[in-house]
């Protein structure tokens, strides 16, 4: 599902198939519950969030040479995706290897 506002360049996603919500800023409408549970769905800022947060990812590397772009995106995209820390992406971003927590030495006391 796609959220914008009514810019002539978004109409094409409905052809394509896409799920498409619109708010009308011409009308003062910023955001939209539509399905009345106290969440707004509908709304522009997620997909300027995105580009924001692409932005802010790439920004680091100074500089992202064209070859290697989509690489880069499609690690963001991915990360973008997890939303949380799990035990899961750990062990995928460590290879397969999980990190355990070191114990502290137990000492007797003594006698």
């Amino acid at each position: 599902m796609v959220y914008t506002d009514e810019w002539n360049g978004y109409k094409p996603l409905r052809a394509a198939g896409r799920g498409h919500a619109t708010v009308n800023h011409g009308a003062g409408e910023w955001a939209r519950d539509d399905d009345g549970d106290g969440v707004r769905e509908v709304h522009c800022s997620t997909l300027e969030g995105l580009w924001t947060g692409l932005r802010n990812f790439l920004r680091p590397f100074r500089g992202v040479n064209k070859i290697y772009l989509e690489q880069y995106i499609k690690m963001f995209e991915w990360s973008n995706n997890i939303k949380r820390v799990t035990d899961g992406f750990l062990r995928i971003l460590l290879g397969g290897r999980t990190a355990v927590p070191r114990r502290k030495p137990t000492t007797r006391s003594g006698t």
